[in-house]
């Protein structure tokens, strides 16, 4: 019997359960059967409700419930896979403690009343507010997992009609610097490839995400490229060893933080090895130069940087020549030889390069500047908008609204458009009816600076809708503070209760995914329609149909004047208003119902799977060329001259290790829905601190031991971990962020990227406290 040295034994096993990870076409029952042969089961199609992958399902519906899932074999996303949560999604409909009627805080309980009472209580709070303190003292905080329509009706609702700026959903957590980086490269936001890019490409750098884990379909589709041609490459450049790294060809680890460094000395081998594509840069580039030392506050400002200034190809190589990949070790500790071979796969002309990353770059302080860096090295080779060639930024959230165009409810977004725009707002002014002055001009706040006015009182109103801030938002125990002060009042929509709905003044109960139609959006830019399968249980309702219920008793009906019934489609056919170009153009609602999925832009019935692409993108004029970067008045795409500059905060004497967050397969988000799925909940049910076997040694802790991880601002209790799923490096712990009962943001750090207003909470400094065996609190 041969031998096997642990690094291939561990990749086996990583590429074994990525595998077992998106078994095709299995069915899965929500009583934990196999559910593929009951009698009387319907099979529906629907977009999976997590993550942003869009995995297509089709769900068995029987007896007015959905009791099993399957993949569906025509989603061009998944054909015919899912990942172990998609596989039980429709379970997360059925908790226990699922919330079927209104809540309202009478002597600080929550107790039931009818829904319209509570519907009633919170139009007239909301009424009292605007005329008591006015428009900037009311918001909304809505969701990366509303549908596209939720998002759109709630800006209309409190854009339009109720004329507030104090508008922004979780995809600011998630996908903001992902937008941003993509506006200011291409000065369009939507990616600029697709799915399809994994079957073209043959070299897959994968930056700090561990999608095994993350995005499992998506990894698998990688691994199937690999086996049809072995000169396929998968490379994980990453902060730790994770499930990825087991399953990548070569894993090469650096410091987080470092990535900026990396890139640029990439950026600078290409250039000094002669490999750029200098007839693709010469007509389809600019340069330029953004604002440096912009701080750490995430959006408290007018975003910084996203103009710049002009700049030369000579000014780029002169800021490329300090990043040697000598230097770039001595940041990132990644060696330089790794670092040359690594700019030697992006300039080979002979090599399809797909660069892929998540909210591992996204959630940083220089997050949108990281994107934009990995697009420069695409740009440099002239590998981009191509079958094969690109960039592909996952976000963690189905993103419904922020995916397509921000639907308006994201901060200082309209439907289309601006809020700093007289035009934009003119434009917006005239479909929803309202008064040009009605809606708020210039930038607002995003999402850290919105809690930050509910903190220091000029946000007085706060209606927070399928989200759960309470445990997602950094530096918890601050906001969690300011929701409970007094003359706040706190909204919350949701379908089971949470650390957000605890400190709630009411609680209207909402209705789940295939409970209601909507339209999603994936990271592909794919459009997907579900109807509605079941019954929402009790008085639940869809988000949409609360916000035109208060709407109607605020005098606002005329605004919303649709059939409840078919508000979905009505509401899209006036979204599809706002997008009537053929750079922005979106299917109708009856093409969207009868496929499983489209690419917008949607022109003429064909999708655009590469923009900017001539021949594949209806809005690209070929009198520029093969491409035309028509985001940008020059036609050009920008390549930003970006420097390295250090974390927020970082190891010290006081805090010496640092805290990196992240998902793991079994759960999602805040795991609100997915620890309510038994057999997930079973396998993961707590979260842990996973620590480097080195340092563990040396502080005397033993694998189930009790630690105490203790920030700047929290301390918490978990189960030490070591040789777990993950290896840290030496320096480092890992907490996955899914446990409510253990929200590791009550460490993390609310500094973040001041362009995007994304919080960096995926890293920051702690120290470890061994405290004594045995299961943790």
């Amino acid at each position: 019997m041969s031998t096997v040295d642990r690094r291939t034994f561990l990749r086996d096993v990583a590429v074994a359960t990525a595998a077992v990870a998106v078994l095709p076409t299995t069915a899965a029952a929500a009583d934990g059967g196999t559910g593929a042969a009951q009698p009387g089961l319907v099979w529906r199609k629907a977009p999976c409700r997590l993550c942003g992958v869009g995995c297509g399902l089709l769900v068995g519906i029987q007896n007015g419930r959905a009791v099993a899932v399957k993949g569906d074999p025509d989603s061009p996303v998944s054909r015919g896979m899912a990942c172990v949560k998609g596989y039980h999604a429709v379970q997360a409909l059925y908790g226990r403690d699922r919330i079927t009627r209104a809540l309202v805080r009478r002597q600080g309980v929550l107790a039931p009343v009818p829904l319209n009472e509570a519907l009633d209580h919170v139009a007239r709070t909301l009424r009292e507010t605007l005329e008591r303190h006015g428009p900037r003292s009311v918001g909304l905080y809505g969701s990366a997992q509303w549908s596209v329509t939720d998002a759109y009706i709630a800006a209309k609702l409190f854009r339009g009609a109720l004329g507030t700026a104090n508008v922004d959903t979780s995809a600011r957590l998630y996908g903001a610097s992902a937008a941003a980086g993509l506006r200011t490269t291409f000065g369009l936001d939507g990616a600029v490839g697709c799915y399809e890019d994994i079957e073209h490409a043959d070299t897959f750098v994968i930056w700090n995400s561990n999608i095994a884990e993350t995005d499992p379909v998506l990894f698998s589709r990688m691994l199937a490229r690999r086996r049809e041609d072995p000169a396929v490459r998968i490379i994980d450049l990453a902060t730790r060893t994770t499930r990825t790294s087991y399953g990548a060809d070569q894993a090469l680890l650096y410091r987080p933080q470092a990535e900026l460094a990396i890139a640029n000395a990439i950026a600078h081998e290409i250039v000094a090895r002669g490999w750029v594509n200098q007839d693709f840069v010469d007509r389809h580039v600019a340069f330029k130069r953004g604002t440096v030392g912009i701080g750490y506050t995430p959006g408290d400002a007018p975003p910084a940087g996203e103009d710049g200034t002009d700049a030369s190809w000579d000014e780029c190589v002169r800021f490329l020549a300090a990043y040697t990949p000598e230097h770039a070790q001595q940041l990132s500790g990644t060696p330089a030889e790794r670092i040359r071979w690594l700019a030697s796969l992006y300039g080979d002309p002979g090599r399809r390069v797909l660069s892929i990353w998540g909210a591992g770059l996204n959630q940083h302080t220089r997050g949108t500047w990281i994107n934009n860096l990995l697009y420069n090295l695409h740009l440099l080779v002239g590998k981009i908008a191509s079958a094969g060639n690109g960039p592909l930024g996952l976000p963690e959230q189905p993103c419904g609204g922020a995916a397509v165009h921000d639907a308006g409810a994201v901060s200082g977004a309209l439907p289309h458009g601006s809020t700093t725009s007289e035009a934009d707002r003119r434009f917006a002014a005239g479909i929803w009816n309202v008064p040009l002055q009605r809606i708020a001009a210039g930038t607002s706040p995003t999402a850290i600076p919105l809690f930050r006015a509910l903190d220091q009182g000029e946000l007085r109103f706060l209606w927070v809708q399928a989200t759960n801030p309470m445990v997602s938002l950094p530096n918890l125990d601050r906001y969690r503070g300011a929701a409970i002060r007094d003359g706040r009042f706190l909204v919350v929509s949701e379908a089971y209760p949470t650390a957000t709905t605890d400190v709630a003044d009411v609680v209207l109960p909402a209705a789940m995914w295939i409970e209601r139609e909507g339209i999603y959006a994936n990271a592909e830019r794919r459009l997907q329609h579900f109807e509605q399968m079941v019954r929402p249980p009790g008085d639940a309702m869809s988000d949409a149909a609360q916000m035109m219920e208060v709407a109607r008793r605020l005098g606002h009906a005329s605004h919303f004047p649709w059939d409840p019934a078919r508000h979905v489609e009505q509401a899209w056919n006036e979204y599809r208003r706002f997008h009537d170009t053929p750079q922005r153009s979106l299917a109708s609602i009856d093409e969207l119902r009868s496929r499983p999925g489209v690419i917008w832009p949607w022109v003429a019935g064909r999708e655009t799977r590469w923009r900017y692409n001539t021949k594949e993108d209806p809005a690209a004029d070929p009198a520029h060329g093969d491409f035309d970067f028509y985001g940008h008045p020059d036609h050009r795409a920008w390549f930003w001259l970006r420097p390295y500059e250090p974390a927020a905060e970082a190891p010290d004497r006081s805090y010496p290790f640092w805290l990196t967050t992240g998902r793991v397969l079994e759960h999602w988000g805040a795991g609100s829905m997915t620890r309510r799925i038994p057999t997930l909940h079973r396998a993961v049910p707590r979260a842990y601190v996973e620590m480097n076997a080195s340092d563990a040694r040396e502080l005397g802790i033993q694998r189930g031991e009790v630690v105490r991880l203790v920030s700047r601002r929290g301390s918490l209790e978990l189960e030490a971990r070591i040789d777990h799923r993950s290896q840290p490096q030496r320096g480092q712990v890992f907490v996955p962020s899914f446990d409510e009962a253990r929200p590791v943001n009550r460490l993390t750090l609310d500094a973040g990227c001041p362009i995007s207003g994304q919080p960096d909470y995926g890293k920051c400094a702690v120290r470890v406290e061994r405290l004594t065996r045995g299961s943790p609190p």
